[in-house]
């Protein structure tokens, strides 16, 4: 029996679209010595729509009809989180830390829980069991920026003094919170770039039917 045409748009380039973009987001923040609210808040406003808008593409045309509903959550929540972000009257410190947690939280939550039961329904070392590992991790990642973001307080500030520099500085609550989300886009890009490079496992052609034909 033939098997199904292999689909131009894949898992794989989902991943590796998300890469791309966490990476963008990761060197803004990281070559960045503005680490305020309203930095954080475009560049998380312009990774959650550009991730939102591969996620909810890759609904229609890398995902089986019956599991669409967790990349669609995933997009549309995206998609309504870096617009919200990306309204210079709302960005402060207080939305940033709102936004990025329940941001982070929700969309964790619903990748890794769908990441899970696909795993447990998937062959074993299958194609479908390794990218529903992916979707596993990358909703641990999320729920741990949101655990992370979540533990610093929005109002610390520490002054310290360099020598070297002969200035003072004063390391904020929001400066570690958006450095913990830069972190956390690296950590993503680089995850889900070797996702997507990783060989797939090929099914098996199926070779009985050429056998009882033989001679």
């Amino acid at each position: 029996m033939p098997h199904a045409p292999a689909r131009a748009f894949e898992v794989r380039h989902v991943q590796l679209a998300r890469a791309v973009f966490a990476a963008i987001a990761a060197a803004m923040v990281t070559f960045s010595s503005d680490h305020s609210a309203s930095l954080g808040l475009a560049v998380f406003s312009g990774y959650a729509i550009a991730t939102g808008l591969v996620l909810a593409l890759g609904a229609w045309l890398a995902t089986p009809a019956g599991a669409r509903a967790a990349p669609i959550a995933l997009g549309v929540i995206s998609i309504v989180a870096g617009m919200i972000g990306g309204l210079p009257t709302l960005r402060s410190t207080e939305m940033f830390f709102v936004l990025v947690v329940a941001w982070a939280l929700l969309t964790g939550l619903i990748e890794g829980i769908a990441g899970w039961r696909a795993m447990v329904a998937a062959a074993p070392r299958s194609a479908a069991r390794s990218e529903a590992r992916d979707a596993l991790t990358v909703g641990v990642f999320g729920v741990l920026l949101a655990l992370g973001t979540l533990a610093v307080p929005s109002g610390y500030a520490l002054n310290y003094y360099i020598a070297e520099a002969g200035e003072s500085f004063t390391l904020t609550g929001i400066a570690i919170a958006v450095g913990i989300f830069g972190g956390y886009a690296a950590i993503v890009a680089v995850y889900l770039a070797i996702a997507a490079f990783s060989p797939r496992r090929q099914p098996v052609a199926d070779v009985s039917g050429v056998e009882d034909g033989r001679a």
